[in-house]
């Protein structure tokens, strides 16, 4: 008997030989949460090194996990001071961390492969497609470099003004220091900053050079980069793909409606805008109107805004920017295939049609189960952050929507946070970032297709 049992299982060794990576295949969804998981690893172990902080502070686990999770996943929210707590060398970890994390790691790995001369494969395309959230295999080489080098072009542009900018606050050549980080953190939608005592840049809240460079970063890299492409290739607004009319267009009426919201909300409130001039008044309404759609920055006090401003900023983040870009959320063509949808149903339109074109059945499906299943993981963390902190509903909704929009805005809770609410938090940028659907279909079990349906019947609904 045991030697039949010890022939069992040199025949179970010798089929797992035969055929490698059978019993540890991964589809695209759950490789790419893999890889953002060992790049988390990775960068908690690089911030918990001796000389990722200063002498005065030594990170914990935890909180080198929350600081790698909030950088890798794009968000920015922190329970440091990022300026006070990390060297220089801390620093640049957050920034490759920023950058990585941002552009995915599977873009990293394509231009590896590319410069040492490599073919990039099927299942190499289709991790990328994965990564960058796009419909199709086709032209994924290609985007990848138009990815990398717009990426690097737009962020030293904005490092150079910035840097400039600063050079009267801080002298060459730590301006161009602060520039490079900020551009970086900007660009990738993260919302880090190293201006000390969690400000932000709440000091530059009238500056016309500081807000504007840092608003065009992250809207240009919020909108998704199957858009820059588009709009690089198609010169003519009628070629544009719809995808990127519609982009642009939710794009500009949430910036406006946002910015308009904060203004009049915050208006007479003597601890945001309420004391600024005219000018002030109209720059810092402007960059709160914009900056929740996943960039993170603050130039207003935001626990001391209204609560109608704080619901708008809610709603924004939620809300996020485009696909395939750095922007978290539940992205703008959810929300505008969302609202198509319900329009289509009170007039009674049996297709969903925009621009003169018709929406696939299956997307309008696909919109609203990634907005349940978002709000449903909302809800279950906010539940478990209610058990877990001492704090007001408000704040705890606030934050966990923007751990989910990989925002980075707080109304002060996240350094008051307990350990397990930070790794509730920490989890909720994860499923933001890796995207919820994408987490869901990394974690569901494949199953076949049945070959019948059911019998047809109604229900009474509303």
């Amino acid at each position: 008997m045991r030697r039949l049992w010890t022939m069992y299982k040199e025949t179970r060794r010798s089929r797992r030989i035969k055929r490698p990576g059978t019993w540890i295949r991964m589809n695209p969804a759950q490789a790419l949460s893999v890889g953002f998981l060992i790049l988390i690893a990775i960068g908690t172990l690089l911030l918990m090194l001796p000389f990722s902080t200063s002498d005065r502070h030594h990170l914990s686990f935890i909180d080198a996990l929350f600081e790698a999770t909030s950088a890798v996943c794009v968000t920015g929210l922190v329970v440091v001071d990022t300026q006070t707590t990390f060297t220089v060398f801390g620093q640049v970890v957050l920034m490759a961390l920023i950058q990585i994390g941002g552009l995915g790691f599977m873009t990293f790995g394509v231009l590896i492969a590319i410069m040492l001369g490599k073919t990039i494969g099927l299942k190499g395309r289709l991790m990328i497609q994965e990564s960058l959230n796009q419909l199709t295999i086709e032209g994924m080489v290609r985007l990848v470099k138009f990815v990398v080098a717009f990426t690097l072009i737009v962020e030293a542009i904005g490092a150079i003004i910035l840097g400039v900018r600063w050079a009267e606050d801080f002298g060459f050549p730590q301006s161009l220091y602060y520039g490079a980080f900020h551009s970086v953190s900007a660009f990738n939608n993260a919302g880090f900053d190293i201006m000390g005592d969690f400000s932000s840049v709440t000091g530059y809240a009238g500056d016309f050079t500081v807000i504007m460079t840092l608003s065009s970063l992250f809207i240009i890299g919020g909108i998704g980069y199957i858009v820059l492409l588009d709009l690089k290739i198609n010169k003519s607004l009628r070629k544009l793909s719809l995808h990127t009319k519609l982009v642009l267009l939710m794009t500009l009426i949430l910036n406006i409606l946002g910015t308009v919201f904060i203004f009049f909300l915050e208006f007479n409130n003597p601890a945001t805008i309420g004391d600024l001039g005219m000018k002030e008044k109209l720059l810092g309404s402007y960059f709160h109107g914009v900056v929740p759609r996943t960039a993170g920055f603050n130039s207003l006090n935001t626990g001391e805004m209204t609560m109608g401003s704080q619901l708008i900023t809610m709603l924004l983040m939620f809300i996020g920017g485009g696909s395939g870009g750095t922007a978290g959320g539940i992205k703008v063509t959810t929300f505008a295939l969302i609202l198509l949808a319900v329009r289509a149903l009170i007039k009674e339109d049996e297709e969903v049609n925009l621009m003169r074109r018709r929406i696939p059945k299956e997307l309008i499906f696909r919109a609203f189960t990634i907005t349940v299943y978002s709000m449903g993981l909302i809800a279950l963390v906010l539940f478990l952050l209610s058990l877990t902190e001492n704090a007001p509903l408000n704040m705890l909704l606030f934050e966990v929507i923007s751990a989910f929009g990989t925002v980075g805005m707080s109304l002060g809770l996240t350094p008051e946070l307990s350990p397990l609410g930070k790794q509730l938090i920490a989890l909720m940028m994860f499923a933001g970032r890796v995207g919820p659907l994408t987490l869901a279909f990394a974690l569901a079990r494949r199953r076949e297709k049945a070959n019948f349906k059911y019998a047809e019947e109604k229900i009474m609904i509303g």
